[in-house]
């Protein structure tokens, strides 16, 4: 088994890299449902994991188990046949959706074994980013990046006052039936990654994607590479951490910089008729007489504590 220290650093570059993942493939059959609402989904899903699990601790965290069974396959394969994204690439939609069906067999399989973690990594990561994708198509994006922040600071919260500990170790202990995989957590060698960890990123990797380009997603992802790396330090003084926070410091580091840029260029700007908007706080996509442009992690429990 990979030791700790190389687990945790790699779940913590696969969240990076979920940032990357989304396109900029947008939900117009979804349009009708855009509201400022959708922005409470990332901070109240903390907070109802926790209120839910610990009414029901044993049942909550199985009930957990057997619902990622089934949704995080049909996610995956919603993300691989997305019309949007499959068109123009070469292969029949359906034929890229198929591919769930080995890495669910492998991750079956091979359960316990590095190449069966990697590939129920791979089902897990890809089902939070069609999560974003569709969370990003009804949400505008100032109120996204608000509620990604929010998500951070209530699993900060809860991480410190030692809440989460006792839900995220019976969600990491539970099993379904038949030895089949486990795919509502992010695990990985000796460490693990919680699910809602993998799902910021992926929201903040199509919030980018939709309203400031690709370019400035990819700069996200390294920098929630680098920021999770960082983060994961931290382990030689404690034993849990909330994984989303270098992705909202990520955002929030993005946001900083666009400020900076837009003082220097206007110092005096007129106030938004309409308030602001994320394409106002971010760099915008390149235009040609534009001259700069700006610029991981979950819960992870090492298996000593909890399995």
């Amino acid at each position: 088994m990979l030791p700790f220290w190389l687990s945790i650093a790699l779940l913590s570059l696969v969240q990076g890299g979920v940032v990357a993942i989304p396109g900029s493939a947008g939900a117009p059959k979804l349009a009708r449902l855009r509201g400022r609402r959708w922005a409470l989904i990332p901070p109240v899903s903390v907070l109802a994991f926790v209120v839910i699990t610990r009414a029901a601790e044993h049942a909550s965290a199985q009930g957990l188990t057997y619902l990622a069974l089934v949704a995080v396959p049909l996610l995956a394969a919603l993300f691989l046949g997305w019309p949007a994204r499959a068109r123009g690439r070469g292969g029949p939609r359906a034929a890229r959706a198929l591919l769930v069906v080995p890495l669910f067999l492998l991750a079956w399989v091979d359960r316990g074994g590095l190449a069966g973690q990697a590939a129920a990594l791979v089902l897990t990561a890809l089902s939070c980013v069609t999560l974003g994708m569709l969370l990003a198509a009804v949400t505008p994006p100032l109120w996204l990046a608000a509620g990604i922040v929010a998500m951070a600071i209530a699993d900060a919260a809860l991480v410190v006052s030692d809440l989460l500990q006792r839900p995220n170790n019976a969600l990491n202990a539970a099993h379904p039936a038949a030895g089949l995989p486990r795919l509502q957590t992010a695990a990985l060698g000796s460490a693990v990654m919680g699910y809602g960890d993998l799902f910021i990123a992926a929201a903040l990797g199509a919030l980018l994607a939709l309203s400031a380009g690709r370019s400035l997603q990819w700069r996200a992802a390294r920098l929630t590479m680098l920021l999770a790396l960082c983060f994961d330090l931290l382990f030689f003084f404690v034993n849990e951490l909330p994984a989303t926070v270098p992705v909202a410091l990520t955002l929030t580091l993005l946001v900083a910089a666009r400020w900076r840029r837009s003082a220097r260029a206007h110092p005096a700007p007129a106030p938004a008729a309409h308030g602001p908007r994320l394409a106002h706080l971010l760099p915008a996509r390149p235009q040609p007489q534009a001259t700069a442009s700006a610029g991981p992690r979950a819960r992870l429990d090492p298996p000593r504590a909890a399995p």
